[in-house]
């Protein structure tokens, strides 16, 4: 590949930079105490579950585009069918477990190294409203956060990769996508971008066939191996 020269880093969020499955666990235990910890993982499971099979009906066209706190509302009426609680305001309160994710042990230390070289973008098809709090809560450093509802859609369509060129006003190949996710990164990679693959206990491993522009075990071995490091 040609050399690596990069104006801007554009991040995933969920799953790369925070352990979206660790709040979500945490949610359902507040949730329902007694619940043990293998209820706990099934009722996880089918949350996430519920989440990729409908953002996938969005994309490919077979339902119109809710935002992920709509996603989030059903997810969490689906646990609370499965446990036998009623309660409104118990799954109220319960749709909003993914916004506390705790960050992984190196996000915050590695953003405010990278900061401090180049422009920060995040990237996360978690709703505004989400992202904001998921951003506060785990302490996550940006120049600028977007979501894919300004899109009206979900990673890896193009539209959603497309908001950080336009924010960037650069080429998609002076950006570099930063991802757990290899989906998301073959998403990226088809609009143009350079992609950065970055290994989480979580995630979507890059297969035989992917070539990323870089493959890191976390944030730090990410900034030594980037130009200016």
């Amino acid at each position: 590949m040609s050399e690596l020269e990069i104006d801007a880093l554009v991040f995933d969020v969920l799953g790369t930079l925070v352990d979206e499955a660790a709040g979500i666990r945490a949610g359902i235990r507040e949730f329902g105490p007694s619940l043990g910890e293998p209820e706990v993982e099934r009722l996880a499971a089918l949350w996430q579950q519920h989440l990729e099979r409908e953002q996938r009906r969005v994309l490919d066209g077979g339902r119109p585009y809710p935002a992920g706190n709509e996603l989030d509302r059903e997810a969490a009426q689906l646990v609370a069918e499965a446990v036998g609680v009623g309660d409104p305001a118990a799954v109220a309160a319960l749709a909003l477990a993914g916004r506390r994710p705790p960050p992984w042990p190196d996000s915050v230390a590695g953003l405010a190294r990278l900061a401090e070289r180049f422009p920060l973008i995040g990237l996360s098809s978690a709703s505004r409203t989400a992202l904001l709090e998921i951003n506060a809560s785990a302490g996550l450093r940006w120049h600028q956060a977007l979501s894919t509802e300004d899109a009206r859609t979900y990673k890896p369509e193009p539209a959603a990769y497309r908001l950080a060129v336009t924010v960037a006003g650069r080429p998609p190949e002076r950006l570099l996508m930063v991802a757990a996710h290899a989906w998301d990164l073959r998403g990226a990679q088809a609009l143009g971008l350079r992609t950065a693959y970055v290994a989480r206990p979580v995630g979507d491993p890059p297969g035989p066939s992917d070539r990323f522009d870089l493959y890191a075990d976390g944030l730090a071995e990410l900034a030594d191996r980037l130009p200016g490091a």
